[in-house]
């Protein structure tokens, strides 16, 4: 296959990640479209590929988000007709290799190497730039709640035969049974809990954890809660089920206290324990706590408070930044004491590795 088209349905393939309905149908369309506008017109390309993979109005900011990181920041033309100004197309790189000219010889695969890239990279190595490019892919996440079975039974195409509903079909069809209700164990949401570390040796994670956390609160608001653990516990879901990400951080960071400080996660722990989890928020629930480990208060403190939390829990993940390095040990004291609490430990330090951890999440 030309590398131009592989390139062309990674890009589909990040949209259907997104959360955007691009079937084959819609991706075939958008390659007959690009092969007709070809590639040098970065805003042909555009709109070819907004009016055949977009098939939602909710669509457009998601695409807009993508596009965007996918082939560069430029802006996007205007919807009136208006066009950006004039500049060197920065999507030749895209074209294949055609002997035509140097610049032109470089793979799709090129483009999408950079974003490749920066899902891997650790948080704490970012620039500026790498930031504003990370908080753009984070923006187009869209990760489904994890489900569990419902107490009540509802409408199926499977399950077992509706004793009722096939009885009132009977009487309505006198007595002819044209069909079969049945009715399946219904699917809620499972509650999430993101435990968050803000201290110092935690900071230069912090903004990207809670931009992830906004991104799961928003997806799912009435299963989701967030709590930021230093010196002090706080709970930021209210503050985070804003709208608009900027506004949603900047809420929490006035919510927060303690960020940059010390940590005492025994104590923060307990705090949220004897407070929300055993009210109800931490019963059943799948909980991600992101912790480099470092305890300034009692050891003992903490493995209690995890032992209390993995009993009333479905499932407990820590999330450690540093255990994505290589030759990484997991020799702190307050990680030895959590570790005989904990269903595993998994690296908290890039996108990708966020995504690993939503993997699990679903998977419990």
């Amino acid at each position: 296959m030309d590398r131009t088209v592989i390139g062309l349905v990674g890009f589909a393939r990040a949209l259907r990640h997104s959360g955007m309905a691009c079937g084959p149908s819609r991706v075939q369309a958008f390659l007959d479209a690009a092969e007709e506008v070809g590639l040098d017109d970065r805003d042909s390309l555009y709109w070819a590929g907004r009016l055949t993979l977009c098939s939602d109005p909710d669509d457009i900011p998601r695409y807009d988000t993508a596009f965007g990181c996918w082939f560069g920041h430029d802006p996007m033309p205007s919807p009136q007709g208006g066009h950006a100004v004039p500049r060197p197309a920065r999507i030749a790189a895209l074209t294949a290799a055609s002997g035509e000219s140097d610049e032109g010889a470089e793979p799709l695969s090129a483009a999408a190497s950079e974003a490749e890239v920066l899902r891997r990279r650790d948080f704490a190595e970012l620039g500026a730039a790498e930031r504003e490019h990370l908080r753009r892919l984070l923006a187009v996440l869209r990760p489904d709640p994890p489900q569990r079975p419902a107490l009540r039974r509802a409408p199926s195409r499977r399950g077992g035969l509706d004793a009722r509903a096939t009885l009132r079909e009977l009487l309505r069809t006198a007595g002819e049974p044209l069909r079969l209700p049945r009715r399946s164990r219904a699917r809620r949401p499972r509650r999430v809990v993101l435990l968050i570390d803000v201290s110092g040796s935690m900071a230069p994670y912090a903004d990207s954890l809670l931009r992830f956390a906004h991104v799961v609160v928003r997806r799912s608001p009435a299963s989701t809660e967030v709590f930021t653990l230093g010196t002090r516990m706080t709970r930021v879901s209210r503050q985070l089920r804003q709208r608009d990400p900027e506004q949603a951080l900047d809420a929490a960071a006035r919510a927060v206290p303690d960020f940059s400080g010390g940590t005492r996660l025994g104590e923060t722990l307990r705090a949220f324990l004897d407070r929300w989890g055993q009210r109800g928020v931490a019963r059943g629930a799948v909980v991600v706590l992101f912790s480099d480990g470092w305890e300034r208060g009692d050891v003992s403190v903490l493995a209690e408070q995890m032992r209390r939390l993995r009993r009333l829990t479905r499932s407990v993940i820590w999330a450690n930044p540093h255990a994505g390095h290589e030759g990484y040990e997991p020799v702190q004291s307050g990680i030895l004491a959590a570790m005989p609490h904990v269903d595993g430990m998994v690296a908290g330090h890039s996108l990708r590795a966020l995504e690993e951890i939503w993997a699990r999440v679903l998977d419990r």
